[in-house]
């Protein structure tokens, strides 16, 4: 249960909302365009991040665009 402990880990990198529109899950009440969330963890397709309601949730890579700088 490695991801328990997800919300208590340091930030890995900080990425940026570039889109909700989802195909087939609804990801806009979760995620906000624009607005910069912390990653917790990342797999090759997915990034976990601390979403809107403050919960880590897993979201495919295409939402988001890595924040240089």
């Amino acid at each position: 249960m490695i991801h328990s402990n997800w919300d208590k880990k340091e930030t890995i990198k900080q990425v940026t909302c570039v889109h909700t529109d989802a195909k087939k899950y609804v990801v806009e009440n979760v995620l906000t365009k624009g607005k910069v969330y912390e990653v917790k963890n990342e797999t090759d397709e997915f990034y976990f991040v601390v979403d809107n309601k403050g919960r880590i949730s897993g979201f495919y890579k295409d939402y988001f665009q890595e924040v240089t700088g």
